[in-house]
C-alpha cells in the first residue's frame, strides 16, 4: 500500500468514526525576508493553509515584521531567544537547557518576548518553540510564570498541560533528514510518520497533528511534496486544518 493509499484509510477511520482530525502546520527558524520565505508565503496563499511561523526573536528584522503585516493567516510564535547552542559535546543541542543558570535563560526569553510583541504585536502568540525542539523539564512550569500560554516541541506529547496555564501542541512529521544528508525525508518516510501520528492521536490521545518545515533548508523534493500534501489534506474528509492561533487558545475561548 502507498503511503497516499495509506493516508486516505486512515482519514476514512476518522470519518467514519464521526471526528476530524486537526493538522497544523509549524514552520521554525525564520528570522528575516528571503526568497525561501517568499516561497513559503506564496504555497501559504495557494493551498490557504495557516502557517505557524517559530521566529527567532534575537535575529528578527523589522523587514520581517514590514513582511508579514500584510499577511493573512500566518501566526507567529517565538523560537527560543538567539538560537544558540550552549550544550557542550556528546551533549545534543540546546538553547534551552541546564548549561547555564536559570535566571539567564529565563532573562533571555523575556528579552525575546518584548521584541516580539514589539515587531508582531498580536500576530505574536505567548508559545515558546524551543530550538531543536529541546527544553529542559525544570524550565517547563517557569514559562507561565513569565508570560507564556503555549509550548511546542516534536513528536506526541504525554499531557495537553504539561503545567496549570501551558498547553502543548506539538509537531510531528518533521520533512528534513537531519541525520541523512540534510534533504528531504522522502514521501513514503513523511506519510508513514504522518499516518503514524495520526493514528496514534486517534486511539490515544486525540491530539493536535502538526507538519513541520523549515523553509531555509528545504529542497525541491520537499517543497513538491508540502505543497502535495496541503493540497490534498485540504480535500480529504476526515482531516481539518486549524490555525496555532485556534489551538492556542484558552479551552474557555474555544469552546
Amino acid at each position: 500500500m502507498s503511503g497516499w493509499q495509506a493516508l486516505a484509510e486512515e482519514a476514512a477511520q476518522w470519518r467514519d468514526a464521526g471526528r476530524t482530525a486537526e493538522l497544523w502546520w509549524r514552520d521554525d527558524d525564520a528570522s528575516d525576508v528571503t526568497p525561501a520565505l517568499d516561497h513559503l508565503l506564496a504555497l501559504r496563499r495557494e493551498t490557504d493553509w495557516p502557517v505557524a511561523l517559530a521566529v527567532i526573536p534575537a535575529r528578527a528584522t523589522t523587514a520581517l515584521a514590514g513582511r508579514l503585516a500584510a499577511e493573512r493567516g500566518v501566526d507567529v510564535l517565538q523560537h527560543g531567544y538567539s538560537h544558540t547552542n550552549h550544550a557542550l559535546p556528546p551533549d545534543k543541542k540546546m538553547e534551552l537547557g541546564p548549561h547555564r543558570p536559570a535566571m539567564l535563560v529565563l532573562g533571555d526569553l523575556g528579552t525575546g518576548w518584548m521584541a516580539m510583541e514589539r515587531l508582531f504585536g498580536p500576530r505574536a502568540l505567548p508559545v515558546m518553540v524551543p530550538p531543536w525542539n529541546r527544553i529542559a523539564p525544570a524550565f517547563v512550569p517557569a514559562l507561565p510564570e513569565i508570560g507564556f500560554r503555549g509550548l511546542s516541541t516534536f513528536a506526541g506529547r504525554t499531557c495537553e498541560e504539561p503545567v496549570k496555564g501551558l498547553r502543548q501542541i506539538n509537531a510531528h512529521v518533521d520533512l528534513i533528514d537531519w541525520k541523512g544528508g540534510r534533504g528531504f525525508v522522502g514521501e513514503e518516510a513523511a506519510l508513514s510518520a504522518l499516518v503514524a501520528a495520526l493514528r496514534h492521536s486517534r486511539t490515544a490521545t486525540g491530539e493536535p497533528v502538526g507538519l513541520l518545515s523549515h523553509h531555509l533548508a528545504m529542497d525541491e523534493g520537499a517543497w513538491d511534496f508540502l505543497s502535495m500534501l496541503l493540497g490534498s489534506a485540504k480535500t480529504t474528509p476526515g482531516l481539518g486544518v486549524s490555525a496555532a492561533q485556534t489551538l492556542f487558545a484558552s479551552r474557555e475561548a474555544r469552546v
